[in-house]
């Protein structure tokens, strides 16, 4: 009897005893406890499973499981003997800091206490009887909704003891999505606040806290050791480019085409590898996200299912507002290619903007980018990484993403582009002035925009647009050397009887006395001085094929001719 393919469900126990699909990750539990690492830190892209292995770890060790070895029958661990001893044996504290989300610090740090709280209530019993003195029973007290910073900062701390005193072990501290209040702080602004607040909070509980084992903790990103683990000397992290637990989050190749075989589906396993093979974790490729493989298998269709199922905000945000450089990476990526950076795991949130390459560590932490090579310079002691969209399912959210930059009702950018093709230059530059002045300030939207419009960053947001819309039609290339120089955007038709275009962008100075319409015959003389035909000439298309356009810019202002 096959098993029943369930989505979104994070609780082990539950998938166990309804015999929902799943693969068998339990060979977490010894690779984790014979490691004997104090604290364990993971990081793993969204909907990988970190919930579901918390919750196992949990049924596995929690003296609430004793005598639970059902869940465990007939799986890796199980093989085992000597773990059988383990399961149901320890205090164990598991909490998510997955809901705790809100625009201002105020919401998210109510958010943190209530989890604590609720913590509390659970264990409540533990203040029966004789095991705790007296002064450990008020502890209970003081964990209310208008708790001190200081109380709640040694919350957990305080938990410990009372678990320890009542149960005699020292107790293993889950922690999952650790780094979601700390995404939610630097989204909307309240940065230093939480860091202070999360800093106290772990310290106490993983730093000076004797009561506790030891500790696992997952998320997203790796946040910089000097934001919330300072000092923290015992913690071991685990990032997607770690050797450490490489196969026990995702899917490997072997369980996804068993999972393909087991519901007679493996026709299905070179279609399902384009679309969502790509991840790599340490030296294992061919990882494949698990919310994708059991949407499929449920659903029997492709389609982008975990680049859909949460918001890309952050990313999107951060690529429509980066330099001109950051774009042009973006549409080579868009292309296919390779993109090679220098990678610090350590996410510095509120450099994001301002630090080179930071963005790329946070979209390859993420899941957006694979590892195609990585090399290491002993002379510098630094990594630079080959980088290159993960898969099929990736490339289509970035394109949505794009497209999502120009679909305003106020934004005709279809049209637009209907009219460049047709060659109405008239019809061009109604349309484009209202694309101008409805995207340009979006694309400069940080949080220190700059003081003057930037058309460099608008002109990159605008190929990668053409990209979109264009994607079959044209192959569009920006910034390349042609003839004697660099060209600035340029459409090569993938047909025989289309209009290439190559189109040159140039800012306006009003004091150089110069009109716009002047602006404009400067960008088509240095199309031909520079001999930027010469790339599609070389291609075989012919001269009268190609179409040159110039655009002016002055301010939100723009003239196309």
């Amino acid at each position: 009897m096959k098993p029943v393919v369930s989505i979104g469900i994070q609780s082990f126990e539950k998938l166990r005893q309804n015999h929902c699909f799943y693969v068998d990750k339990t060979l977490l539990i010894q690779e984790w406890w014979e490691n004997q690492d104090d604290v364990t830190l993971v990081t793993r892209p969204r909907r990988f499973g970190k919930t579901l292995n918390l919750n196992m770890l949990e049924c596995f060790f929690s003296n609430q499981y004793a005598g639970r070895s059902d869940l465990f029958e007939g799986l890796a661990i199980w093989e085992e003997e000597k773990y059988h001893s383990l399961q149901g044996s320890y205090p164990v504290i598991f909490l998510s800091f997955a809901t705790v989300k809100g625009n201002t610090y105020e919401t998210a740090r109510d958010g943190i206490v209530q989890i604590i709280i609720n913590l509390y209530a659970k264990y409540s019993f533990l203040r029966e009887g004789n095991a705790l003195n007296p002064k450990e029973k008020e502890y209970f007290d003081y964990v209310k909704a208008d708790m001190t910073d200081s109380v709640a900062a040694m919350s957990l701390h305080r938990l410990s003891i009372c678990m320890n005193r009542y149960y005699g072990d020292k107790v293993i501290i889950l922690l999952d999505e650790y780094d979601t209040p700390m995404q939610e702080a630097y989204v909307y602004g309240y940065w230093d606040k939480m860091v202070g607040f999360i800093r106290s909070i772990f310290n106490a509980s993983f730093k000076t806290n004797p009561y506790m084992g030891r500790a696992f903790l997952t998320g997203i990103t790796r946040v910089s050791k000097e934001s919330i683990f300072s000092d923290l000397n015992n913690l071991t992290v685990v990032t997607t480019t770690s050797e450490m637990y490489r196969t026990r989050f995702g899917f490997t190749e072997e369980e996804v085409f068993h999972a393909l075989e087991l519901f007679q589906m493996s026709d299905d396993r070179e279609m399902v590898k384009t679309w969502y093979d790509g991840f790599v974790f340490g030296s294992e490729r061919d990882i494949y996200n698990p919310w994708s493989i059991t949407s499929f298998l449920k659903e029997r269709i492709y389609k982008p299912y975990w680049a859909n199922s949460s918001s890309n905000s952050l990313v999107a945000a951060l690529l429509r507002e980066g330099n001109p450089d950051v774009k042009m990476k973006v549409e080579d990526l868009m292309a296919g290619k390779t993109l090679t950076a220098e990678i610090d795991e350590e996410i510095v949130f509120h450099q994001l903007r301002k630090k080179h390459g930071a963005i790329w560590s946070l979209l390859l932490a993420g899941g957006y980018l694979r590892v195609e090579k990585k090399v290491f310079d002993p002379e510098t002691g630094i990594f630079t990484y080959e980088l290159k969209l993960t898969n099929r399912e990736v490339s289509i959210m970035f394109r949505n993403m794009i497209k999502d930059w120009f679909s305003g009702d106020d934004v005709p950018y279809n049209d637009f582009i209907k009219a460049m093709l047709c060659g109405d230059v008239k019809i061009m530059n109604r349309y484009m002035n209202q694309v101008a002045l409805e995207t340009f300030s979006f694309f400069d939207a940080g949080n220190k925009p700059s003081k003057a419009t930037d058309p460099e960053r608008f002109y990159h947001g605008f190929v990668l647009g053409l990209m979109v819309e264009l994607a079959g039609r044209y192959r569009i290339t920006s910034n390349r050397e042609s003839g004697f120089g660099r060209y600035d955007v340029m459409l090569e038709p993938q047909k025989s009887d289309d209009t290439a275009f190559v189109l040159e962008f140039k800012v306006h100075d009003p004091e150089d006395g110069a009109t716009l319409a002047d602006t404009v015959k400067s960008a088509h003389a240095q199309i031909e001085e520079k001999a930027y035909d010469t790339e599609l000439e070389a291609r075989g298309i012919a001269r009268e094929r190609i179409r040159h356009y110039g655009f002016a810019f002055e301010g939100k202002k723009v003239l196309i001719g």
